[in-house]
């Protein structure tokens, strides 16, 4: 008790002549520390998760019944101006149901932190949300299939100012055409109001690590870009 004295005595010491206490007073100072929910961020969040309810046992395409462990969806900052694309769920990804946290998702995170891009910062995804049989590369309608039902709906929802695409099957899907990776990568692309950027998947990297400098100019290019908005 003595002590909420002392601390009311502080308190009213420090106020302005005329100052006159109310209860508002320590409601706002209560509001300031705990500020109200983002309404927009819970509405996302329940979006979000609706799909993960709604596809977490998913078999609409063949990969869902061929031996994967769980549905790996996208992940982090749901008010990210910018979504990571990759090809699928690796092994690492489909034991954790997290998307690159296995080496390649590691080589990552270290290019993007060297280029000023934190990991927390960003939204990162797949074309398809299980992995493959032995890694293989997604077919054509198994990516249609699942790119439908899961990942157009986490951009619609997240809204993203730019789109980084990993590696081919990536950028050739979110650009619904084919293309070389290496002759397009590190040039802004625009689709439907929203920038898309190719580069190189980290896997790729892994196995050619020459062609790391090649994906962290791509990245100080979307530090850049995302430095305007």
């Amino acid at each position: 008790m003595q002590k909420k004295i002392k601390n009311y005595i502080d308190f009213i010491s420090k106020q302005p002549k005329g100052f006159v206490y109310s209860d508002k007073n320590i409601k706002i100072s209560e509001r300031k520390k705990n500020p109200m929910p983002d309404k927009n961020s819970n509405l996302k969040q329940e979006k979000l998760d609706a799909i993960k309810k709604r596809y977490k046992n998913c078999t609409d395409c063949p990969i869902g019944s061929q031996g994967r462990t769980q549905v790996v969806f996208g992940h982090g900052n749901i008010n990210s101006k910018i979504i990571f694309v990759g090809e699928g769920p690796g092994r690492d990804e489909d034991a954790q149901g997290i998307p690159f946290i296995g080496r390649a998702g590691q080589l990552l995170t270290r290019i993007m932190d060297a280029s000023g891009i934190k990991r927390n910062d960003i939204y990162i995804s797949n074309v398809v949300k299980c992995r493959p049989p032995n890694n293989r590369t997604p077919l054509p309608n198994e990516s249609k299939i699942c790119k439908n039902k899961i990942l157009y709906k986490e951009i619609e929802i997240i809204k993203p100012k730019i789109i980084c695409t990993l590696g081919s099957v990536a950028t050739q899907e979110i650009l619904n055409k084919p293309v070389s990776i290496t002759k397009i990568r590190g040039q802004f692309l625009k689709l439907n109001g929203i920038l898309i950027l190719p580069t190189l998947h980290p896997a790729y990297l892994l196995r050619n690590p020459s062609k790391k400098k090649d994906a962290w100019e791509d990245m100080k290019k979307i530090a850049k870009k995302l430095e305007e908005f």
